[in-house]
């Protein structure tokens, strides 16, 4: 799309990263210029949500006044905040829920082993506490062969802890 079909919609993009330590804001003006914006991801004294305040800062918004819906195209939001959780063992106990049979996959990985005669085998942590199987299989291209049973996944979550 070219920056004279954005000028002609007059409306606001905005792509956001919520990081565990600031919020990256790349939004693209309804002239159709790039604009870049950071804030502290936690700001408690100065706002609730780094997202919708960068939002609001690149919008030139005063304090109070509504966000006006109408000149927003698309707001696009990723994080790795649950990524960095789970990296750095700082999340909540986790469990891996995954088809029957395949339990131990993430343990065995692919045995790459680039010293193979290495007697002490040092795996690397698992990221979940426990997992459980769930029945439900598909093919390798994507055909149904073993329905998920969602009731027994219920089941699962619910015993959990």
């Amino acid at each position: 799309m070219s920056v004279a079909e954005h000028g002609r919609r007059g409306r606001w993009q905005f792509w956001i990263d919520r990081g565990g330590t600031f919020t990256d804001i790349v939004a693209r003006r309804p002239d159709g210029r790039l604009v870049t914006h950071k804030l502290l991801s936690e700001n408690p004294e100065q706002y609730r949500d780094a997202a919708v305040q960068g939002i609001r800062e690149l919008l030139g918004l005063k304090p109070g006044e509504p966000v006006p819906a109408e000149q927003i195209e698309a707001v696009k939001m990723g994080t790795t905040v649950a990524t960095n959780a789970l990296l750095e063992r700082k999340g909540e106990r986790t469990l891996l829920l995954t088809n029957e049979g395949f339990a131990d996959a993430l343990r065995i990985g692919y045995q790459d082993r680039p010293r193979l005669f290495d007697r002490h085998i040092v795996l690397p942590e698992l990221l979940y506490e426990r997992v459980a199987e769930i029945p439900g299989r598909l093919s390798a291209e994507g055909e149904e062969l073993v329905p998920l049973d969602l009731d027994a996944a219920r089941r699962t979550l619910e015993l959990a802890w």
